[in-house]
């Protein structure tokens, strides 16, 4: 765990903060006025994040002031063909409103940055909503671009069986 003065503290994830983790992603989805895609349960979330079986593909780091969870990061690691390294991909980032200004998502933002460097990363990227204007002024100020030019395309799960389903066998 981290910890500052201030009462800031980021630490690993652990498998009794699987509720917690879905609490968070509820909250995510609702200010992202997303709330309606959510179909996680608190079983997917602990089974992602801390499989009985095999290793987590995903990651999570909790973030506190003064002792009480007010935030998270889930991340995970992608590659890329022109790096040739690995990156750190962040799902995402988020602190309650009533706890934003006092440094939280940027000390999550620090240990991200500090873990893809140990990890060799070529680089960190994230998405973020176009009319998220807080968001997006905050991640300039740490010297994150936007990728202009680029467009995420997405296959829900009824696009992807039916693509599966076309597909040669």
């Amino acid at each position: 765990m981290t910890t500052f003065a201030n009462g800031l503290a980021v630490r690993p994830a652990a498998p009794d903060d699987a509720e917690l983790i879905h609490a968070l992603i509820l909250e995510i989805a609702e200010y992202e006025k997303l709330r309606h895609e959510v179909v996680a349960t608190v079983d997917h979330v602990r089974e992602a994040l801390f499989p009985e079986h095999g290793f987590a593909t995903v990651h999570a780091l909790i973030g506190e002031i003064d002792g009480a969870p007010q935030g998270y990061a889930l991340y995970f690691f992608n590659f890329s063909t022109f790096v040739g390294r690995p990156g750190l991909y962040l799902e995402d980032v988020f602190v309650r409103p009533a706890f934003r200004g006092r440094g939280l998502g940027k000390l999550l933002l620090v240990e991200l940055a500090k873990i893809a460097k140990r990890r060799g990363c070529g680089r960190m990227e994230w998405s973020v909503l176009d009319w998220n204007t807080p968001a997006i002024n905050f991640y300039k100020s740490i010297g994150a671009r936007a990728m202009d030019g680029w467009t995420v395309y997405r296959l829900d799960e009824p696009a992807l069986h039916k693509l599966a389903d076309q597909a040669p066998r």
